[in-house]
């Protein structure tokens, strides 16, 4: 998990709870994604990519947003201002003005945009935060020309080509997505169906909350926040993998994202909560 930049998380906050063992542990090597017909990968840029004062994230829509609803950035529950949920906690339409530095294209600092509301945030289950903009979409591609990275409403497949951009570091990484863990462990966080990376996405601390975006489609599939950094086991900074039967398996600098669809299918039309619309599978609290 990639809060732990230059001092800005402090140890007092984190604890030092180790996830519960499973039925044992296997040390995997990296493996190669399934074959597949993949569509051609599209270059990557940074457009719609944020910086925050901690972490990265980026403006999204919903495939049903309207240009007059207020926008939206996606980033990492752990990388709220909070501090860090803790387990079970879902925190839901909360007042906030936190602001995000949009970059162009090319990685420049574009302007500031600043948020009224954190609409969803939360470490249970997933690790994803969302905040409501005072700037409508329009009002963003009219200023800076930027249109919003649009999020799906399906769970993807495997295999494909990925890219993970971060606007902390301005760093573009491309991989591909190598399955999904069942459950992934960071000391007292647990998170189900995981995106799994191959090797060349080597994510470090401030890529947190970068969009995992399809490099067919152009569209965020999820929301990057951890790598098992030095073969620990289910500890912080070191996740590991447990399946079905409970069994645990540690992947070494392998890296991970959370899906985007079971949030993004929650949010109504002037950019509203609604966990009652069809599709919505993300954590109530």
């Amino acid at each position: 998990m990639h809060r732990r930049i230059l001092g800005v998380l402090v140890a007092a906050f984190l604890g030092t709870a180790t996830a519960a063992a499973g039925t044992g542990t296997a040390f995997a090597a990296p493996t190669a994604p399934a074959q597949t017909q993949a569509a051609p990968a599209k270059a990557a840029d940074f457009t719609s990519i944020v910086a925050l004062s901690n972490c990265s994230g980026s403006v999204v829509r919903t495939p049903n947003s309207a240009d007059s609803d207020p926008a939206m950035v996606l980033t990492n529950g752990h990388c709220l201002e909070t501090g860090m949920p803790s387990a079970g906690q879902v925190i839901t339409n909360r007042a906030s003005s936190r602001t995000f530095t949009l970059l162009n294209s090319g990685g420049g600092d574009a302007g500031t945009l600043r948020a009224t509301t954190l609409l969803y945030g939360t470490m249970t289950d997933t690790d994803a935060a969302l905040y409501k903009l005072s700037s409508t979409y329009a009002q963003i591609q009219q200023q800076y020309n930027t249109r919003a990275l649009e999020m799906v409403l399906q769970r993807p497949t495997s295999g494909g080509t990925l890219h993970v951009v971060s606007g902390y570091w301005k760093r573009i990484y491309t991989c591909q997505l190598n399955g999904f863990a069942y459950r992934l462990r960071e000391s007292e966080w647990t998170w189900k169906d995981s995106l799994r990376y191959t090797s060349q996405c080597n994510v470090i601390g401030g890529t947190s909350g970068s969009p995992a975006i399809d490099g067919a489609s152009g569209k965020v599939i999820g929301v990057n926040n951890t790598i098992n950094e030095s073969g620990g086991r289910c500890t912080l900074n070191n996740p590991c993998e447990v399946d079905e039967q409970g069994t645990v398996t540690v992947r070494r600098q392998i890296g991970y994202a959370q899906q985007t669809y079971i949030l993004a299918n929650c949010i109504a039309p002037g950019t509203v909560l609604d966990f009652n619309r069809q599709g919505c599978t993300a954590p109530r609290g």
